[in-house]
């Protein structure tokens, strides 16, 4: 009988072992799990910067002592105010009160004030009839016809209008339906989405030279900022990628998020830095690069979030971001240190990178981190090394910011056509954005150009007409 219940024991307590084993594997799963899910939202979310503060100054610092107080920035009403075109008097033939007669009374002041308006909405457009002149010429041996310069070829749209269409269109990134609102209601310029989507297509086409004319310039600079996000052409995910410098700004559509995008751009060797945010694509290209810290720090800090237990995460945040604090004061006391120093101190900074990355015994969630710093380990402190460039891909945001603006207010586009004539119109809007030159002006004597010539006016030779007229006012 003894037997028997201690055989019933064991067979218990042998499945109540089996039993506790199996719960102890899906607990294990589960973490596993969670721990994944965790990291994958860290990715997905690291790149959606939450402020416009630094990175590596968010977090630790606590405020002391009182709060500075804001100043307000100088506003409009505090700048000089222009010459007035006209006149205008203001008589008080009554009291606003209670309704006096004041006609026969003096005038004890006369205070003024300059007021700024625009003219009303036109009654209607401004029609015109075209009449071209046919003639046989007797050099070339064909008839020839007069050419106007008030729109393009069989084009019913001034030129004025697709001047002000394109920056509506790509500057402020208004919709087509809403530029057709806004044009009919204040100009009583009737047109379709349609005729207004093949005029924007058309200045896209025309522009073409233009926009290689800024990835040649791009090209021989000596630093480009890259970034891509995403566009979509009828639904279809595409992408948009920029390439900027503090010169030029070149955007383009692209079905692909590889590296043969970028191979088609900038080549397979760039003779600069490239500063980008450790997308796995810019490896591909031959050059000196930099990594985008805000990103890297970004993610820590997610890490950092998502697991408070793990101090290690903090530690190893602060000791990064001490890392390149003092690069950035190695890099402004270079010219006082010498070549010499610097570049002994700049070897030391390395050893305390590299010494960082070997982190002794690291948790399963710290030696993830670790191991998307190590991947990023040569482009780390190419900042301090080389003058003018800077830890950040901030500047790339900025650039591509005007897309997704477009994006979340139109959705994309709805051909390929569309996306390329948007990439090649706001590459060169930006780009003159950034060279101080007016995009409207610009375009105007671009598209007189091309009505004369077939050719569009390249950037280079617009700034060089500026400056002979600057210099004959000059004079």
């Amino acid at each position: 009988m003894l037997l028997v219940v201690r055989e019933q024991l064991i067979q218990e307590r042998q499945s109540h072992e089996e039993e506790v084993a199996q719960l102890k594997e899906t607990i294990a799963q589960a973490v596993c799990e969670r721990e994944k899910a965790t990291q994958q939202e860290i990715n997905q979310t690291t790149n959606q910067p939450s402020s416009k503060k630094p990175e590596w100054d968010k977090g630790e610092s606590v405020t002391r002592g009182r709060r500075k107080k804001r100043r307000g920035r100088p506003g409009a009403g505090n700048r000089p105010k222009p010459e007035p075109d006209v006149i205008h008097e203001n008589p008080l033939l009554e009291c606003p009160v209670c309704g006096t007669d004041l006609s026969d009374r003096p005038v004890l002041e006369t205070p003024t004030r300059i007021v700024e308006d625009i003219p009303p909405p036109p009654e209607k457009t401004v029609v015109s009839e075209e009449i071209q002149e046919r003639k046989w010429c007797p050099t070339c041996q064909v008839i020839v016809s007069s050419q106007s310069e008030r729109a393009l070829p069989k084009s019913d749209i001034g030129l004025q209008a697709s001047v002000l269409i394109a920056y509506l269109w790509v500057v402020l990134a208004i919709s087509l339906p809403g530029i057709v609102a806004y044009l009919g209601t204040f100009f009583r310029l009737a047109l379709s989405t349609a005729g207004v989507s093949r005029m924007v297509i058309r200045i896209g086409t025309i522009l073409e030279p233009v926009h290689e004319e800024i990835r040649l310039d791009l090209k021989a600079g000596a630093m480009i900022f890259a970034d891509e996000t995403g566009w979509r052409i009828r639904g279809v995910l595409w992408w948009l990628w920029i390439f900027a410098n503090p010169r030029s700004a070149y955007y383009w559509p692209d079905r692909q998020r590889g590296s043969p995008v970028v191979e088609k751009i900038l080549g397979t060797i760039f003779s600069g830095v490239l500063i980008t945010d450790a997308w796995c694509a810019y490896q591909q290209i031959v050059c000196i690069k930099q990594t985008c810290m805000a990103h890297i720090f970004r993610k820590i800090r997610k890490f950092r979030d998502a697991y408070p237990q793990y101090w290690s995460l903090v530690s190893f945040y602060r000791r990064l971001r001490r890392l390149l604090e003092d690069g950035e004061r190695l890099k402004k006391q270079r010219t006082e240190l010498g070549e010499q120093v610097f570049e002994r101190r700049l070897g030391l900074l390395e050893n305390r990178l590299d010494a960082l990355l070997a982190w002794k015994n690291p948790n399963a969630v710290l030696k993830t981190v670790i191991d998307k710093v190590k991947r990023q380990r040569n482009y780390i402190l190419t900042f301090v090394r080389y003058e003018g460039v800077p830890k950040h891909n901030n500047f790339g945001e900025y650039i591509i910011k005007r897309g997704i603006l477009k994006r979340k207010v139109s959705g994309g586009s709805t051909s390929a056509e569309g996306a390329m004539a948007y990439a090649r119109i706001q590459s060169v809007a930006m780009t003159c954005q950034l060279r101080g030159l007016s995009f409207c002006d610009y375009l105007f004597q671009c598209l007189k150009h091309y009505l004369k010539t077939g050719k569009a006016l390249l950037l280079a030779d617009y700034e060089q007409q500026g400056m002979i007229t600057a210099e004959k006012k000059a004079a």
